[in-house]
């Protein structure tokens, strides 16, 4: 898959695709609706097949001030749209000269004069162009005066629930991970390097992987089953372990990290990328009143997560 990071200046050879457009943030089971679509018509016509999106995300240009909201940053969500098969990832820098764009300078400059596209594919609920001035309708019409294919992706639902990265975000900060893999159709996973800690999981016997979540939406408090893809190094390869996420408060911590200890594993893995997927939550975190009961819990917490990660395995 080949990024682009800026429309003045496609190659030759990429002009000419057909473009899912949208925010794909978390790049779930409606999401693919869309992108299946361009898939489906750029097979038809013999083009490439494209997905354009905006990093940042809009909303963080526009309120830098709020807490980081985004199921998938831009590696794991390019990492996620490679899989499925995209040729070409239009990731176009949202800034201030981007936002003053009317939605017809919007298609003008980025998808006829820039890109190049033959058609393009968005869902029902697609905005454009500054204020959100351009719709679905808006842009058919468009598409027509311009001469590019237009079509429109309906509400996608399951089970009278609408596939939506709103709500997947509202079941992960109510602690359910399996309820969110639903509707993403992978698990949620949160992907970046591991992080030096003060190392006091080793003094206990639980030594620990710590990660930043920044950058990432900030799932519910507690403890989880995980597994953990170590992605370069010596020891590359998937793991079972469990994880917290929380304050710490047993140490009167403050800031939120994510601790994985990773089960029957020795070796270091400081600097690593690595990604650890929410696959079960066990309990909502806790304050102990010494280390022996928080090492007795950690203990329970394992078997747990051990059984939990078995039956996956085994497809209950």
């Amino acid at each position: 898959m080949q990024i682009i990071r800026h429309y003045e200046h496609i190659p030759p050879g990429l002009r000419g695709a057909v473009y899912a457009l949208g925010n794909f943030d978390g790049v779930h089971l409606g999401h693919r609706q869309v992108i299946g679509r361009a898939a489906d018509i750029a097979a038809e016509m013999g083009v490439p097949l494209g997905v354009l999106v905006f990093e940042p995300h809009p909303q963080q240009f526009f309120f830098p001030d709020r807490p980081f909201f985004r199921l998938t940053p831009f590696r794991a969500k390019a990492r996620l749209l490679e899989r499925i098969g995209v040729d070409v990832l239009a990731a176009l820098p949202f800034d201030s000269h981007m936002s003053k764009k009317l939605a017809p300078e919007f298609v003008l400059d980025v998808l006829v004069n820039g890109l190049h596209a033959v058609h393009v594919v968005a869902g029902y609920d697609f905005r454009f162009g500054k204020g959100r001035g351009g719709d679905a309708a808006a842009l058919s019409y468009m598409g027509e005066m311009e001469g590019f294919g237009v079509s429109v992706v309906e509400e996608v639902k399951e089970g009278g629930v609408t596939y939506s990265s709103t709500r997947i975000r509202e079941l992960l900060a109510n602690g359910d991970p399996r309820g969110a893999a639903k509707l993403l159709g992978h698990w949620w996973t949160v992907e970046t390097h591991v992080q030096g800690g003060d190392r006091r999981g080793r003094t206990i016997g639980f030594p620990t992987a710590n990660f930043s979540l920044e950058d990432h939406v900030e799932p519910a408090l507690g403890v989880y089953a995980v597994k953990i893809e170590i992605e370069d190094g010596p020891h590359k390869g998937v793991y079972d372990g469990v994880a917290n996420v929380g304050r710490r408060p047993t140490f009167d911590k403050e800031d939120v990290v994510l601790e994985v200890h990773i089960f029957d594993f020795e070796g270091d893995i400081y600097g690593a990328h690595a990604a650890v997927s929410f696959i079960e939550y066990l309990r909502p975190e806790q304050k102990f009143d010494g280390l022996d009961s928080l090492k007795a819990q950690i203990a329970k917490d394992g078997a747990k997560a051990r059984d939990v990660l078995a039956a996956l395995q085994d497809g209950s």
